[in-house]
């Protein structure tokens, strides 16, 4: 494959991922909207957000296998079609119960898409770029957030909530025909899947790969460690839009325009966190679970300085430079979760981390901080927050301790399996 077919695929890909966050992310930007218009509670509001995350959290696993099994290009597809269209659904909701269907469909669409999307990266790219790229990748999601929220919130103020839907879902269903057009199966593995007694070889060789997925200490505090670091990113994604309407008393278009700058720092640093892991780690590879426990004490203490500053510049630069590391190990994270599972199953590793980071962080996040809200007022629940970064930093630490023993017996493992005929693997 050339590199500029790789970079286009890249591409691609990434676009869809903006496509996937604008999706989500959007009903950030009207939550002014729809409380006003539908009298609807914080909690309430954090719901239609988090049925998202909670929904790709609970079908990704599922999703992800069968791309690994029947095509991830065609898998990619469908799931792009039915978000946008599930996004058009949002767009003509007359009341919360029809929205919240409608957000439910959103996650439904979006269960597979990070994990299989960035399976299919890494598989057409060089080892050594996996944390850059897995950071890079992810990022998508921060950066769609931004346009989903700054474009989101300039729509509905011009044209109304339900234009602010519409826009992103008729996006969504233009570039998924490009991908279609553009990306092909058979360009990405040119030599086909297999068939006949190779694909039940390749069967079997899965069924022996798939204990892996929870097999070591270490894989299994990457995915709780990351999980519990996106709570913190996520709660931020989804009220910083309020945040700075009740706060800074901005209008929604200008509230999320200035929540959606924030939102692409959180996506510059899981950029950053992934170059500088790559960077850092280039000879000694354990250096990865350094940097991932950095971003996140880094993010407790300067989010919790933010949230109990006043209102102003020292504020607003304290909460700057807490976004930035408060999903930087989102990229470490990942390039972990590669490195201890094997590559035929990739799409169905990343679909476990989703899997972490949909219902330890990403769905519970904005629920969580919504039902704080309603008690102890939106800023009461952002102090509390960045709390949760002392687990995840915990998390980090275990991984740390445990990884190089785990790579060590993991290899071995390996080895043994791909000796074995099919017949042999125990069912």
């Amino acid at each position: 494959m050339s590199k500029g077919y790789a970079w286009t695929v890249f591409a691609l890909g990434f676009g869809l991922l903006l496509s996937d966050y604008m999706s989500r992310q959007v009903l950030n930007a009207v939550f002014p909207m729809l409380k006003a218009e539908w009298l609807l509670s914080d909690a309430a509001l954090g719901s239609l957000s988090g049925i998202v995350a909670l929904a790709v959290g609970v079908l990704t696993f599922p999703m992800s296998l069968m791309a690994d099994r029947w095509g991830r290009v065609r898998s990619l597809l469908l799931a792009a079609t039915l978000w946008s269209l599930a996004t058009l659904g949002c767009a003509v909701s007359a009341s919360y119960g029809e929205m919240f269907v409608g957000r439910l469909f959103v996650g439904i669409g979006e269960a597979a898409y990070g994990s299989v999307g960035i399976a299919v990266v890494l598989s057409i790219f060089p080892v050594t770029l996996r944390a850059t790229l897995s950071g890079a990748f992810i990022a998508g999601g921060a950066f769609g957030s931004v346009l989903g929220v700054a474009l989101g919130g300039a729509v509905a103020q011009a044209a109304g909530w339900r234009w602010a839907f519409a826009a992103m879902g008729i996006f969504g269903l233009v570039l998924a025909a490009v991908y279609g057009v553009v990306v092909k199966e058979s360009r990405l593995a040119p030599h086909g899947r297999p068939s006949g007694s190779d694909d039940a070889e390749a069967h079997g060789r899965l069924r022996t790969h798939l204990p892996r997925l929870f097999s070591s200490v270490s894989v299994i505090s990457a995915y709780v460690g990351s999980g519990l670091q996106l709570f913190i990113a996520g709660a931020l994604l989804s009220w910083l839009p309020s945040f700075f309407n009740r706060y800074y008393h901005m209008a929604p278009a200008k509230a999320g325009g200035a929540a959606g700058a924030f939102a692409m720092i959180i996506g510059l640093g899981m950029i950053f966190g992934g170059v500088a892991s790559d960077r850092i780690s280039s000879t000694a590879p354990i250096r990865k679970w350094a940097v991932a426990a950095g971003c996140s004490v880094g993010a407790l203490l300067l989010l919790t300085l933010a949230f109990q500053l006043p209102s102003g510049p020292a504020q607003l630069l304290a909460l700057a430079v807490g976004c930035l590391l408060s999903a930087g190990s989102a990229g470490p994270a990942a390039a972990m979760v590669a490195n201890l599972t094997p590559a035929s199953i990739a799409a169905t590793a990343f679909a476990t981390l989703t899997l972490a980071n949909s219902l330890l962080g990403l769905a519970p996040g904005p629920a969580v901080t919504g039902a704080l809200a309603d008690r102890f007022g939106l800023l009461g629940a952002l102090r509390l927050v960045p709390l949760v970064a002392v687990l995840a930093t915990l998390a980090f630490l275990v991984g740390r301790h445990w990884y190089e023993r785990d790579l060590h017996r993991l290899a071995d493992l390996s080895t043994k399996a791909e000796t074995m005929h099919p017949s042999q693997v125990p069912s």
